[in-house]
């Protein structure tokens, strides 16, 4: 299957332009926006596990969206302690809405963007067709505030995760109802020689 490349573009965001890359499938089936780890930690949307969660969704015919958060890359702003990276997403699919038109909404987003992610699909008159986060930081960010997550969400998760405790991440969701939360032994915050397996499941959570 031959697939477009992507496209750089920056857009209005709500602290300066946003940097994307996008990529566009013909006959698309969804649109998946897809949020990186922590800024102030080297985090960017070229993370490994962005792009293998990019690849993912691409691979199932989405079109695809990933962006740097404000003071990242090109986007303007500075850092705004998950606040502000929530109006950066909300932006992002405000964007994604008019461009692409009334698509399936896929949401993902690893370890800080994974809260950015669930933040953001809170803040949705509809919660988004798909959920996934990976290795999501429950601990340093505010994340019991955000439960019970309104709606289905997949929840990826190393059980030798050294960043984000993965103890807390199967405490805070394997009780909740329509979390369905995935393990992955040996595996580290990063996936370090287990993106083909996370590329995988993040697939078989979003078909």
């Amino acid at each position: 299957m031959k697939h477009n490349a992507e496209d750089k573009l920056l857009i209005d965001g709500p602290a300066g332009a946003l940097e994307l890359l996008v990529t566009r499938a013909e006959q698309a089936q969804a649109v998946a926006i897809i949020c990186h780890p922590h800024p102030l930690h080297g985090g960017t949307m070229h993370n490994k596990v962005v792009s293998t969660l990019m690849r993912a969704a691409r691979d199932l015919n989405a079109n695809t969206v990933r962006f740097n958060f404000r003071g990242v890359g090109e986007s303007g702003g500075e850092h705004a302690a998950g606040v502000g990276e929530t109006d950066d997403c909300k932006a992002v699919i405000e964007w994604a809405a008019r461009e692409f038109g009334d698509l399936p909404l896929w949401l993902m987003g690893f370890s800080f963007g994974g809260y950015v992610a669930a933040a953001a699909a809170c803040e949705q008159a509809d919660w988004p067709a798909r959920v996934v986060l990976v290795a999501p930081s429950v601990e340093r960010m505010p994340f019991a505030d955000l439960l019970p997550l309104p709606g289905p969400t997949t929840v990826l998760m190393g059980e030798a995760d050294e960043v984000v405790a993965s103890e807390a991440v199967f405490g805070l969701f394997e009780d909740q109802a329509d979390v369905e939360v995935v393990r992955f032994a040996d595996t580290s915050h990063f996936f370090h020689g287990k993106l083909v397996e996370l590329k995988a499941a993040a697939e078989q959570a979003l078909g």
